[in-house]
């Protein structure tokens, strides 16, 4: 088991041991089980999935951050993280609606990758939300 630990600026969000982790890096999409190897990873906006000891699924939209393993101690820390039964559908459906009219707008005041982050993260959380 790895004992795995969220943390956001707000404080703990959770606490729990799980078999094993799933997210995506700017490496790439990886899967931590235990005894993995030593990691620590820069983490992009993606699907965070945790299986418990029960064999159960959990998903989060994670909105990036930093991951660390180390002797099946695992820590994540991010700037935000919402469970599938804590998405709020439309404000996300809204944000994806926004953030693609400040990208097509392609005028010399938008931040184009601030636009773009944001709407990587409100298709993570739709995705999350449906699947």
């Amino acid at each position: 088991m790895i004992s795995l630990k969220i943390v956001t600026p707000h404080g703990t969000y959770s606490e729990v041991d799980v078999k094993s982790i799933s997210l995506r890096s700017v490496e790439g999409q990886m899967t931590l089980l235990t005894d993995h190897l030593p990691i620590f990873a820069a983490l992009v906006p993606c699907k965070l999935a945790l299986v418990d000891n029960n064999d159960q699924r959990h998903e989060y939209a994670l909105s990036g951050g930093f991951c660390h393993l180390e002797d099946n101690k695992a820590m994540i820390l991010t700037d935000a993280i919402e469970g599938k039964t804590e998405i709020d559908l439309e404000r996300a459906k809204r944000a994806y609606e926004r953030a693609r009219a400040r990208i097509e707008k392609k005028d010399e005041v938008t931040n184009l990758k601030r636009a773009q982050l944001a709407l990587e993260r409100a298709v993570n959380r739709i995705n999350v939300y449906g699947g």
